[in-house]
């Protein structure tokens, strides 16, 4: 019952408050058993996914639909979701759900959830994207993308290990490599007991989130400002290149857990609490990395709540934001240096727009092209000399990438 109730909270604080989940996880979740936590975060998480389906099948059980944010339809949400795709025998399902629910509510839910094992409802094997994505996606990049954005929906990510050294990545056991200091796991087990965490060999980094910091190359010493830094992952990438390293992020919280991080692959950096709308760095760097904050919709394959939180106006403001922190970036790179501007976005908005309206506002700047061998096998850059990933489906080697925006420009020789 914790792991249902749990998953019910889970699903109001996204579809009625619009919180993401990783924050309501934390409020709902902090206290559970691990294994009772993982179970209510894939309820909720395999409910958002067919949400759609979900409610059509019990729209069609009802003479009266129902409010979208009732607990009643939440309720069924998360036990048809347990019922028709993750195979928990229908007694559990009904005892468990049932008891979430008191009066008329109860009896409207035994009833569809007796329809529907009485009539062998099914859901559809790829979930659908919502609909105002699905819109906004074909006419960004055309339906064979959209169609292969709901197959990698469907199937859970792989585990993507980042290693301190391309010798580390080498000698490990497991696994598949697409980049020199990468392994690529099938999903399973925890974190914590995978050979080289306690020694701090690696830490947990999609591929696509490791190629913005990989295009400054080797640090030999030389400075960059690591900007929106946390959870950490580029900063530890960099100062494992040798770059010496100052990581600004506004949450001092999440600056605390990356300090863990960083005390455990034994890996140096500055650390910096500070908002970038007042943050003045007193000096240049060679380089400069703006990880900007976005939608995150290439990151919906492990965040699925990111599809019914983030509308068109959230997209709008977000690509205001990065433009005004991609201009404050630029001033503080030295005299023909590098600046890398990523967002984890599958919007054109948030990614291709900003670029370009920089560039017209800065005819000084320049794209610094991306060539094919600096990136992960089965990636390649656009002709602009950017980089898209997609969260393609297909039998590729880099298949299952989080969808990312990158582009590096070179500053003006003179500024």
């Amino acid at each position: 019952m914790a792991a249902r109730r749990a998953a019910l909270a889970l699903l109001d604080a996204v579809l009625r408050r619009g919180e993401p989940m990783d924050r309501a996880v934390h409020a709902a979740c902090q206290r559970m058993p691990g294994d009772d936590r993982a179970l209510a975060i894939a309820i909720a998480g395999d409910a958002l996914r067919w949400l759609e389906p979900i409610d059509t099948l019990i729209d069609s059980a009802t003479k009266t639909q129902l409010p979208d944010d009732s607990k009643v339809r939440m309720v069924l949400r998360i036990a048809l979701i347990q019922l028709l795709h993750m195979s928990t025998p229908g007694h559990a399902v009904v005892a468990t759900s049932l008891a979430l629910l008191t009066g008329g509510p109860r009896r409207l839910a035994h009833a569809i959830l007796s329809r529907a094992q009485r009539d062998g409802w099914t859901l559809p094997a790829v979930p659908p994207l919502p609909a105002a994505v699905t819109a906004r996606w074909t006419e960004s990049w055309g339906a064979e993308m959209v169609a292969a954005a709901q197959m990698a929906w469907a199937v859970p990510p792989p585990l993507d290990l980042r290693f301190k050294t391309a010798a580390l990545a080498g000698a490990y056991p497991d696994g598949d490599s697409l980049a020199p200091r990468h392994r690529r796991l099938a999903r399973g087990g925890r974190i914590e007991r995978l050979a080289g965490y306690d020694d701090g060999d690696w830490w947990v980094q999609d591929l696509a989130a490791s190629i913005a910091a990989d295009l400054l190359g080797e640090g030999g010493g030389r400075s960059v400002l690591d900007l929106c830094a946390a959870p950490g992952g580029k900063t530890m990438q960099l100062a494992a290149a040798g770059w010496t390293v100052t990581a600004v992020d506004q949450s001092a919280k999440r600056l605390s857990r990356m300090q863990e991080n960083l005390a455990r692959t034994d890996l140096p950096a500055t650390l910096v609490t500070a908002n970038l709308h007042s943050f003045e760095p007193g000096e240049h760097y060679t380089a400069v990395l703006l990880d900007a904050p976005c939608s995150a919709t290439g990151t919906f394959r492990r965040h699925p709540d990111v599809l019914h939180r983030i509308g068109a106006q959230d997209i709008t403001q977000l690509a205001q934001l990065q433009a005004a922190l991609l201009a404050r970036a630029a001033a503080w790179v030295a005299p023909g240096g590098l600046l890398v501007f990523a967002t984890c976005s599958l919007e054109q908005a948030e990614g291709e727009d900003v670029i370009t309206a920089f560039l017209s506002a800065h005819a000084d700047w320049q794209i610094d092209p991306v060539a094919a061998d600096e990136l992960p096998r089965g990636i390649v850059p656009a002709a602009a000399g950017w980089v898209r990933t997609w969260p393609l489906a297909a039998d590729n080697a880099a298949a299952s990438l989080d969808g990312f925006f990158i582009a590096r420009l070179r500053a003006p020789v003179s500024i």
